[in-house]
C-alpha cells in the first residue's frame, strides 16, 4: 500500500535492527532531546506527525510503525509475551539510533507498550505519557479496579472478540461504504467524537488499512471457552497480546527508578472507557451481545478506573503522576484536540 505524503518538517527512514526493519518518522533537530511516540491499534506512526511538529524547541520527535502496522517489516506477534515483542522492537530501535534515554509517549495499545517498556527498562525512560491508554490489566475479561479475571481462562478477551467483518474490510482494503464496520466509518465514529472529521482523514484511513491481518497479526487466533461469550485468548496476534492473560503491566507500581507520568484521557472515549462500546461486559449489559449472564457474573471492565488505581499505587510507592481530562473528545484526543494535548505534553516535558 502506498504511503501517504508526510507533513512538511517530517521525514521517514527505514532503520535496520537485529529484530526487524522498522519504518520511523522523525521531526525536530537531530541533537534535540528525544521524545518517542508509540501508536495504538489499527493505526500507525503517521498519526503522530502533527504532534511531533508541535514539540517545544529543543526536542526531537521519533515515531516508529510497530510490527504488524504501517510500513515496518511484517513480523509475527507472539501474544504469550504480552506487549514485549513491541517493547523489545522499540529498544532495538533505540540502540540502533544510539539513544540511551528518552521521553516516552503511548496512545491506547501503545500506552500498554510504553508501560511494558518502562517496566523492563525504567532507567531509560525520562518520563512516561499515557494517552487514552489500554488498562494496565489489558483489554476485556477483567472486573474491578484491581483487574481480577472474570473467568480463569480470561473469556471475553483476545482475538475472538474482534469484529470479523471489520477485519475482512481491512484485508480487502475496502475504505468506505454504507456499513458502520467500514474503516472510514469506524474512524469517524470511534476514533473521534462525531461530528469531528480530521483534515487528513484519507491518510488516516490508509494508515488503518496498512494493518496486517491474520492469526499472526490482527486480530490473532482464539480459544473456545465454556464461559460467556464463549471465546478466550489464543497465543498469537495483536488482540491476544493486549488480552489480560498476557498483558498485565500493573508491575509499573514497583519499578525503580520511577519516571514521572502524565495521563491524558478523553472524556468521550468509546474505546477505552468504564463503559466501552468494545467491551463484551458492557455490550452484554446493553443487550447488544446476547446471553449476557448479568453484572454479578460478567460486569463491564472499568478500564479508566483500573488505570487510575494503578497510578495511585505508583504515587503511593514514591512515583509522581498528573492526570488530565480532555473534554468533548473521542479516543484519538491527540488529533481531535491537538492544541490542548500538545500544550499539556509541552508543559510536562519542560518540567
Amino acid at each position: 500500500m502506498e504511503k501517504p505524503t508526510s507533513l512538511d518538517g517530517v521525514t521517514t527512514q527505514m532503520i535496520a535492527t537485529p529484530r526487524l526493519e522498522q519504518h520511523v518518522y522523525f521531526a525536530g533537530p537531530e541533537d534535540g532531546v528525544p521524545v518517542v511516540f508509540v501508536h495504538g491499534n489499527c493505526a500507525s506512526a503517521l498519526h503522530w506527525e502533527e504532534n511531533m511538529l508541535a514539540l517545544p524547541e529543543g526536542f526531537r520527535g521519533i515515531a516508529p510503525d510497530l510490527r504488524g502496522y504501517g510500513w515496518t517489516e511484517a513480523a509475527p506477534i507472539d501474544a504469550t509475551r504480552g506487549m514485549r515483542d513491541w517493547a523489545d522492537d522499540l529498544d532495538a530501535l533505540m540502540v540502533a539510533l544510539d539513544i540511551e534515554t528518552f521521553h516516552l509517549v503511548g496512545h491506547s495499545m501503545g500506552g500498554g507498550v510504553a508501560m511494558r517498556y518502562t517496566i523492563d527498562r525504567p532507567e531509560k525512560v525520562l518520563s512516561l505519557t499515557l494517552a487514552d491508554t489500554v488498562s494496565p490489566y489489558g483489554f476485556g475479561g477483567t472486573r474491578g479496579e484491581d483487574g481480577q479475571p472474570v473467568h480463569e481462562d480470561y473469556a471475553g478477551s483476545g482475538g475472538g472478540t474482534v469484529n470479523q467483518e471489520f477485519v475482512k474490510y481491512i484485508n480487502e482494503e475496502i475504505r468506505e461504504g454504507g456499513n458502520p464496520n467500514y474503516p472510514r466509518e469506524v474512524i469517524n465514529a470511534a476514533y473521534f467524537k462525531p461530528p469531528f472529521r480530521h483534515p487528513r482523514e484519507d491518510a488516516l484511513v490508509t494508515s488503518l488499512l496498512a494493518t496486517r491481518t491474520g492469526e499472526d497479526f490482527y486480530p490473532g487466533d482464539m480459544t473456545p471457552s465454556e464461559h460467556w461469550p464463549n471465546v478466550a485468548p489464543g497465543a498469537k496476534g495483536v488482540a491476544n497480546a493486549f488480552a489480560p492473560k498476557y498483558a498485565d503491566t500493573s508491575a509499573l507500581v514497583d519499578i525503580d527508578p520511577k519516571p514521572p507520568v502524565l495521563w491524558i484521557q478523553a472524556a468521550d472515549d468509546v474505546i477505552v472507557s468504564d463503559t466501552s462500546m468494545f467491551d463484551f461486559g458492557f455490550l452484554g449489559q446493553l443487550g447488544i451481545v446476547p446471553g449476557w449472564p448479568g453484572a454479578e457474573v460478567y460486569p463491564p471492565q472499568p478500564m479508566v478506573s483500573q488505570t487510575r488505581h494503578v497510578l495511585e499505587q505508583y504515587q503511593a510507592n514514591g512515583g509522581a503522576y498528573e492526570a488530565h481530562i480532555i473534554e468533548e473528545s473521542g479516543h484519538c484526543c491527540y488529533l481531535e484536540k491537538a492544541d490542548e494535548f500538545d500544550a499539556l505534553l509541552a508543559a510536562f516535558l519542560k518540567k
